[in-house]
């Protein structure tokens, strides 16, 4: 995929993200269905907070890549191969078991989720033209993907936006079981 086509897609799927976060109150955006699932704010703050700060930051990386010559560039490891040679995650729930620096805080506002989506969709789109002319020798290490170019990095924020969909999805279903 492109990343021109990967920024549409992107766009069109945050959007879908603020125009769903309509139909929730404070409360529901808030709403745990147990003590190991995150609320659909959580959720939200999970994919504002990945772009920003390990996703797009990991992209800058590549592209002020260190000038220390000891410094070895990784390559991808299996899974990240299939991965981008599927161009998305599989349709599994992956599960991180609740801790301090990986749970994300309850969302403040709805306004905070919103300017926070807002805040990646500008971003995404003042990258994306320098992608063309960043060498993809340079990487970052992802903890499961292994060693990821710049361009890599930007078309993981799609595929990880993309991929929380059946996640919303599911949370949804659960607070119309508890609705009834």
């Amino acid at each position: 995929m492109t990343t021109k086509l990967a920024l549409q897609r992107f766009e069109e799927t945050a959007a879908h993200y603020i125009h769903e976060l309509d139909q929730f109150s404070m409360e529901q955006l808030k709403q745990k269905q147990s003590e190991n699932e995150w609320s659909i704010g959580q959720m939200f703050q999970h994919l504002i907070s990945s772009a920003l700060y390990m996703q797009l930051r990991n992209l800058d990386q590549c592209l002020m890549p260190s000038q220390d010559p000891m410094v070895p560039e990784t390559e991808k490891t299996e899974v990240g191969v299939a991965i981008f040679s599927q161009g998305s995650f599989p349709p599994i729930r992956i599960h991180v078991p609740p801790s301090p620096q990986y749970t994300p805080e309850q969302p403040e506002s709805k306004e905070q989720l919103i300017q926070g989506l807002h805040t990646v969709i500008q971003r995404m789109k003042d990258i994306e033209p320098t992608l063309e002319k960043v060498s993809k020798q340079h990487t970052v290490s992802h903890p499961r993907f292994g060693g990821l170019c710049a361009e890599e990095w930007f078309l993981l924020v799609e595929m990880h936006y993309r991929h929380h969909l059946l996640q919303l999805d599911r949370l949804k279903q659960g607070l119309v079981r508890e609705a009834i």
